[in-house]
């Protein structure tokens, strides 16, 4: 019996820039209603990280690592340029990346961290995957990226 691919850790990418001047016109784009990022408001409120969100990453057992569009390389940025932003990915123990949450996966979630830790353990199931980290496990502590 083969066992199922393993999910080591899950990367989410922000439909944003990092660095000062990136996170500057994210807000105002936001402020003017010209920018959007659905992941984003998933993993912020208004003015700083979702304790909820600190909790599901635990509840995963996997790290999450959250990153800029423009702080993404290798394999990651490959993905990233077929899927667009904002994504979560998968990254399998065999080094592969695959999505695994497009753009229109994450904006129904409407900033739900209930409903995005729902859907993504749907999506890993779906494609026969498994999360590596055990239910219950200690965690990695959660990933931090910005102020988004």
């Amino acid at each position: 019996m083969q066992q199922a691919p393993q999910v080591l850790a899950l990367v989410g990418v922000y439909h944003a820039d990092g660095g000062l001047l990136g996170e500057a016109r994210y807000l105002l784009g936001h402020l003017l209603r010209q920018a959007h990022c659905s992941l984003c408001d998933i993993t912020h409120s208004p003015v700083r990280r979702k304790p909820a969100w600190d909790r599901m990453v635990v509840r995963l057992g996997v790290p999450v690592h959250l990153r800029h569009r423009n702080e993404v390389h290798g394999a990651v940025a490959a993905a990233v340029a077929s899927t667009g932003t904002p994504v979560l990915l998968a990254e399998l123990a065999d080094d592969s990346v695959h999505p695994l949450l497009a753009t229109e996966a994450l904006d129904v979630l409407g900033g739900s961290v209930h409903d995005f830790e729902a859907a993504v353990r749907a999506a890993v199931r779906s494609r026969g995957w498994q999360l590596a980290g055990p239910a219950g496990s200690p965690a990695p502590p959660p990933a931090r990226a910005g102020w988004r």
